[in-house]
């Protein structure tokens, strides 16, 4: 977990810290993610026990961010791994764009395809009400709102990115 938490730190140049209290909420409701860690684990693409791999994945979805480490974020993966703040290479420049595709077609869940087609940049959502979005090589952009929909993504964080996002031009898919 030190590891996981070290980055995210890098990724935001800011102490990032566990909450408990979230981390021992979604461990009792993350039955979603167990049953997909079994998946992955009887199709031969998990290597490792399978309920341990979900404790760390949970674990580090119990990390305290605001809505300004979200903009840093996103604005490292826009930069090419190259945190804005600190101006410390965090991630390899080759990677961004394995990142940026995981985030296209994941990183809003049930909606990442609509997302993708609506408002045309690379986006993750956290169940928080969180979300950023990344126009690379320009910027990236961070909101923070609950309440979520259906899909668990912040209902106004997504009206306010795609605001943003027309307004500036931004959308990659548009010619």
């Amino acid at each position: 977990m030190s590891r996981i938490l070290d980055i995210q730190r890098k990724l935001t140049a800011n102490q990032i810290v566990l909450s408990d209290e979230i981390n021992e909420s979604e461990q009792t409701t993350n039955f979603h993610n167990r049953g997909i860690a079994w998946l992955l684990y009887a199709a031969g693409n998990c290597f490792c026990d399978p309920m341990e791999a979900c404790e760390v994945y949970t674990r580090q979805c119990s990390t305290l961010v605001t809505c300004k480490d979200l903009a840093v974020m996103s604005a490292t993966l826009a930069n090419k791994g190259v945190n804005p703040v600190s101006g410390e290479q965090v991630l390899t420049g080759a990677n961004i764009p394995h990142i940026l595709a995981e985030m296209t077609m994941e990183g809003l869940y049930d909606y990442s395809g609509d997302w993708a087609f609506e408002v045309g940049l690379p986006g993750k959502s956290g169940v928080g009400g969180g979300i950023l979005a990344v126009a690379p090589g320009k910027l990236g952009i961070a909101a923070f709102s609950p309440p979520l929909d259906e899909s668990g993504n912040s209902v106004r964080a997504q009206r306010m990115i795609a605001h943003v996002v027309k307004s500036l031009g931004l959308n990659i898919y548009a010619s």
